[in-house]
């Protein structure tokens, strides 16, 4: 409130940023950490619509905005502090495959591979047939 001088419906508005920033800070820790602990996605409604970027099947880049002014310092800093923890979230991103279509994709393969044998068994059989 200082800072920003806010009051009234601005000033509650960043209280509800700040929550969430919290809560976010709270689900950085929790991905950062030794393994098997809880993540409290559902602490917020950012880290809520952020759960699949964060922790889940996806690439993730992250744009820490960072003041050279003197007075803005502390922000700076904590920012920076922000950027390096959430660095250290590790995902494991895979393509997203609908497992029917991957089976109707190796079934057209296999399909393939059957046309070019019994091709190959017609053309021989064709061969022996001439030979008689």
């Amino acid at each position: 409130q200082k800072a920003t001088g806010a009051t009234g419906d601005r000033l509650k508005e960043g209280a509800q940023i700040n929550k969430s920033l919290s809560a976010l800070g709270n689900v950085i820790n929790a991905l950062t950490e030794a393994k098997g602990r809880h993540v409290p996605y559902r602490d917020s409604k950012l880290t809520r619509l952020l759960q699949d970027s964060l922790g889940g099947n996806s690439f993730t880049v992250m744009i820490c905005n960072v003041s050279p002014a003197k007075i803005n310092l502390e922000e700076t800093l904590s920012s920076l502090r922000f950027a390096e923890r959430a660095k250290r979230i590790e995902n494991q991103a895979r393509v997203n495959r609908d497992p029917k279509s991957e089976r109707i994709l190796e079934l057209m393969q296999e399909n393939k591979v059957m046309r070019a044998k019994i091709a190959r068994l017609e053309a021989h059989i064709g061969r022996l047939e001439a030979n008689y």
